[in-house]
């Protein structure tokens, strides 16, 4: 079965950086996209990533994250900056079409804590 698996995560003051990778044998050339859940809250879309290198980022996270991939390596990148507290959750990669490319292939998740 096809599988990803994220990494990275972890805990930082607010301000601090963190980055997370995603791969495995469920990674997807076409859209790759990162999405996070905090407790008690939805699952929210955060990044995605097109074939052609396109991206999509939402609205509360625009100009501290940036998505990014090597194909070449089956990899997928989100690198996050100037982190707030409310970006505290579990961040899971997903391949595949539809929403923030979360229609096919999911990763088990990585839990981001950020402390005020």
């Amino acid at each position: 079965q096809e599988q990803l698996e994220e990494s990275g995560g972890g805990s930082v003051q607010a301000g601090g950086s963190l980055s997370l990778s995603c791969t495995g044998s469920g990674y997807s050339t076409v859209c790759m996209g990162w999405l996070r859940q905090a407790p008690g809250k939805e699952r929210e879309g955060v990044a995605v990533i097109g074939y052609d290198g396109s991206t999509t980022y939402a609205d509360s996270v625009k100009g501290r994250f940036t998505i990014s991939k090597d194909d070449a390596k089956n990899t997928l990148y989100l690198q996050m900056n100037n982190l707030k507290p409310e970006d505290t959750a579990t961040y899971y990669c997903a391949a595949g079409g539809g929403s923030w490319c979360g229609g096919g292939y999911w990763g088990q998740g990585t839990q981001v804590t950020v402390s005020s």
